[in-house]
């Protein structure tokens, strides 16, 4: 069996599942496990991502109003590999290659590779997308054991969560603000939170500080797509006081490696979550209690 995973939720369920000896290739996102980084990487960005956030948002604009692809496909590398199964993704253009570009490139490349698309769009979904790739890898009783065990710490984490519910919003980017939806609500329910903003399965939608501060909130957590705590530390601080006046509790959160990738790690999301909920320490590799400005 030879694996090729163009998303990195889909990697970590690849390797979760022990199948990290099947995989041949990446995509240049992909980063954990840290080994995955000697696999060849086939796709790259048009974006230069060490922009700033206002930056970023709008060359995605301008790529899409040109409709141009973000990403690129390697396809010499991908018809080198000689994949058995791709498992990519069918849920958002921005983030990761587009399905289109990966059935488009497989036929030419791969015509007998099983193009294994994840669309998760709710929590439940992501449960499903790791039984899927275990089918499709042939590993099935793997992923209804990966599955349940997931599943039961989700339950102790919801268990042991903050008995009065506190109202959260998830902040996934910036400059302009956006609002995290998809699973991210029934993440922050999962955690004993009340979420404010999208409803579950909703598209991340654009927001006004202004908005924000009128939901009369708890707790913030800022958690940008793409970006690892210390990019989110750096692109939170200078706006350190403006968060505070939304809440006043405010986490910063490695949404890259845990809330916005769809893979086993949102279990550690949730459980990291309910515990800053009910004021408890935060693992310093996850996240960071934001501190105003004025203090440091």
């Amino acid at each position: 069996m030879r694996i090729v995973s163009l998303l990195p939720a889909a990697t970590e369920i690849v390797c979760a599942l022990g199948l990290r000896e099947s995989l041949v290739g990446r995509s240049h996102e992909c980063d954990f496990p840290e080994d995955v980084a000697k696999l060849p990487a086939l796709t790259r960005s048009r974006l230069d991502s060490s922009l700033g956030s206002e930056q970023i948002d709008t060359e995605v604009r301008r790529v899409l109003a040109a409709r141009l692809p973000i990403y690129e496909l390697d396809d010499d590398r991908l018809a080198a590999l000689a994949p058995d199964v791709v498992v990519t993704q069918e849920a958002c253009e921005v983030c990761a290659i587009s399905f289109e570009q990966v059935v488009a490139s497989t036929s030419r490349t791969a015509p007998s590779a099983a193009v294994i698309p994840l669309r998760p769009a709710y929590l439940g979904d992501i449960f499903e997308d790791i039984k899927t790739v275990a089918d499709a890898c042939g590993v099935r009783a793997k992923g209804q054991a990966l599955t349940a065990e997931l599943k039961a710490k989700l339950d102790n984490a919801s268990r042991s969560g903050k008995a009065a519910w506190p109202r959260v919003t998830v902040i996934e980017w910036l400059a302009p603000p956006m609002l995290a939806g998809h699973w991210v609500p029934e993440a922050i329910v999962a955690a004993r939170g009340t979420p404010v903003g999208p409803e579950p399965g909703e598209v991340s939608p654009y927001s006004t500080w202004e908005s924000v501060k009128a939901f009369e909130l708890d707790a913030v957590i800022v958690a940008p797509c793409g970006f690892d705590l210390e990019r989110t530390v750096a692109e939170a601080t200078p706006l350190a006081n403006k968060l505070l006046g939304l809440a006043p509790k405010v986490l910063l959160l490695d949404g890259n490696a845990y809330l916005n990738r769809p893979g086993p790690r949102i279990v550690e999301a949730v459980e990291t979550i309910a515990a800053w909920l009910r004021g408890e320490g935060v693992p310093a590799a996850r996240g960071v209690e934001l501190k105003s400005a004025a203090r440091g």
